[in-house]
């Protein structure tokens, strides 16, 4: 893991992959400082840990802007669902439009790696709203053209959701039970636990950090998320 001070910011703490992703973080022997943006206290509290608490989401990006020091990395895993959010509309507003002013904020005050919790099989093509709309995030942080950009598509997430999603808890207790029975064999490329997936965010962000990865734009697919989140990071990352 990166020798160098780190700073880092997250968006989407709270959610099944965002709160991961802090503990990660706390937990990284390099003890990096931390700003998180959202709308929820905290649930966890280190000295190393800075929260910016706004219940008005649209203060988000200029707060960010705003950090001193910039952070060396912002993670989002920012994101809700047409039901939670109670429209289409409602949903964009925060998994595409939020999320694309954050990205901006962030490349005009110098992060040097954008980490973005995106979804496998989501194209700007697609004619299925969710996809296409998550596409059409992918291909818009491309454009602005980070130093380096990782982009994490994992299958279906395992793991505890505060909020209810009844016809994924049912696909994922199928697939935890099949992932029991195979030791991770039969699930692996179809789905990953939020914990791994995490840890392969923010293995994937240091790596850059570190000079390890040339490439500007690093698409994280789902094997590779097993290896950075789950193998690599088992022997120390």
């Amino acid at each position: 893991m990166s020798e160098q001070t780190v700073s880092a910011a997250i968006v989407g703490y709270t959610g099944l992959v965002g709160s991961k992703i802090l503990s990660t973080l706390l937990s990284l022997p390099s003890h990096p400082s931390i700003d998180v943006l959202g709308r929820r206290s905290l649930p966890n509290t280190s000295p190393a840990l800075t929260a910016h608490i706004n219940s008005d989401t649209s203060v988000w990006p200029s707060t960010l802007s705003k950090l001193s020091p910039t952070p060396s990395i912002f993670l989002s895993a920012l994101g809700t669902t047409r039901g939670i959010a109670g429209s289409l509309e409602a949903q964009r507003a925060i998994d595409y439009d939020l999320n694309l002013a954050l990205a901006k904020a962030a490349k005009e005050s110098g992060v040097k790696v954008y980490v973005l919790i995106s979804s496998a099989m989501v194209s700007s093509s697609s004619s299925m709203p969710y996809s296409k709309m998550k596409g059409e995030l992918e291909d818009e942080v491309k454009k602005l053209d980070f130093p380096h950009t990782v982009i994490i598509k994992p299958g279906l997430l395992l793991g505890s959701r505060e909020d209810s999603r009844p016809a994924e808890a049912i696909a994922r207790s199928i697939v935890s039970v099949l992932g029991k029975l195979s030791n991770g064999w039969l699930t692996n490329p179809v789905a990953q636990d939020a914990d791994v997936v995490a840890k392969a965010a923010v293995n994937a962000g240091m790596q850059c950090l570190d000079g390890k990865r040339k490439e500007r734009v690093w698409v994280v697919n789902q094997s590779d998320i097993v290896k950075l989140g789950k193998t690599e990071w088992k022997a120390g990352p």
